[in-house]
């Protein structure tokens, strides 16, 4: 079926709570954001496999034959369950016209694209002759997993295009999902690529990309929660700009400085997650208002014990004061010291409090979105289903 094109989805992420903890062993909790990363994939007419990723400024084809040839120079094989070893990915640098130690976006995409390409052809078949198109609502850099969302597509596209999964989008639905076995093959795939373009990444982002809803993080191992809500958010990029490596580091510095008052402060992080989900697990069975109050308090907690760690910022202090002010409750996502903050919706939060927080986070130079979290992952569409921004995005041709 993919020879009439495919359109696909993934979405991006957020941590919920356990941040900074969960480097320390404790529970961390991440769920789907409902801003996604769209993908087309059509059939190239010539021998060629074009890419083209509007969003990094990435327009590069290159020949089948050519290709073919790069991959049969290859001494070890490709495999889902093994990382890329140094020489596939200095080859493909060089193959790609990319210099060593390269970091921008672009490059890494370009990278991560080859390598998917050649490594499950080379499992599944031939190279398809393929134009891919990728756009995406997730702003890059922001720590929401705008890289693992990408991947999640690349890896689904190119395993139907190699026909080592279905195309499970029945004639006049909207949308269609993979089973449980396709989406272990995608994930563990999409985590190859998310290695490529970040060396060694924790495995969480794919994984909320490619099954959606929540995941429970803790030690390297990746559960998903059974049925979780969606809940509506407030996301807000403070765009103030940091270093996770830097955060992580000055975390770690208090911890051995002060042993005695933050190991109490990771202990109750981690008891916050847990808290949360079971709130999370109870509440599609009950869907009782009483939740969210519990919801908000675990925000505010939090953000306070986030900010003795030492990751908070001017930036987020001003975020929690603005939603306050509206009678809402925010607290910080990802690394910290910037970036981006989320605030929770109750169902009855007036139309007229969400607007005037969002015109006075706008205020302060911020960028706001009205999302949901908790959606689902990786996802088949038919072009139909599709918004008039997405549609218009994917017609470029």
């Amino acid at each position: 079926m993919w020879e009439r094109g495919l359109v696909l989805s993934a979405p991006g992420k957020v941590i919920l709570h356990g941040e900074h903890a969960v480097v320390h062993g404790k529970v961390a909790l991440a769920v789907a954001l409902d801003l996604r990363t769209f993908l087309r994939l059509r059939p190239c007419p010539e021998s060629r496999v074009c890419v083209r990723l509007p969003g990094v400024g990435v327009v590069r084809s290159w020949d089948t034959p050519r290709l073919r040839a790069l991959r049969g120079s290859f001494a070890a094989d490709f495999d889902e369950s093994k990382p890329p070893s140094l020489e596939q990915l200095d080859t493909l640098r060089e193959f790609a016209g990319i210099a060593a130690g390269a970091s921008a976006p672009e490059s890494l995409a370009t990278l991560a694209f080859l390598y998917l390409c050649l490594a499950i052809s080379a499992k599944y078949g031939d190279v398809p002759s393929v134009e891919v198109l990728v756009w995406s609502e997730l702003p890059t850099g922001a720590g929401l997993g705008s890289s693992a969302a990408y991947a999640v597509c690349l890896a689904a596209a190119l395993l139907a295009a190699c026909g080592a999964i279905s195309c499970p989008l029945e004639e006049g639905q909207p949308a269609g999902r993979w089973t449980e076995e396709e989406l272990t093959l995608i994930n563990s795939w999409a985590f190859q690529g998310e290695r490529v373009i970040h060396g060694n990444p924790s495995g969480v982002d794919n994984a909320v990309g490619t099954w959606g809803g929540a995941l429970r993080y803790q030690s390297g191992k990746i559960t998903p929660l059974k049925r979780v809500p969606t809940l509506r958010i407030l996301l807000t990029n403070t765009k103030v700009p940091r270093s996770t490596k830097v955060l992580v580091a000055g975390v770690k510095e208090k911890m051995l400085k002060f042993p005695a008052i933050m190991n109490p402060v990771l202990e109750s992080i981690d008891a916050i997650s847990q808290e949360c989900q079971s709130v999370l697990e109870a509440m599609p069975a009950n869907p009782s208002p009483e939740y969210y109050p519990v919801l908000e308090e675990l925000f505010d907690i939090n953000q306070h014990h986030l900010n003795v760690m030492g990751v908070g910022h001017p930036s987020l202090d001003r975020l929690c004061q603005v939603t306050r002010s509206h009678g809402l409750h925010s607290k910080l996502t990802g690394a910290g010291g910037g970036g981006c903050g989320i605030t929770l919706l109750r169902p009855d939060t007036s139309p007229l409090a969400v607007e005037a927080a969002k015109q006075d986070l706008s205020a302060c130079g911020f960028e706001c979105w009205e999302t949901n979290i908790g959606g689902p992952g990786v996802t088949l569409h038919s072009p139909s289903s599709l918004t008039a921004p997405v549609l218009r995005a994917l017609s470029q041709s």
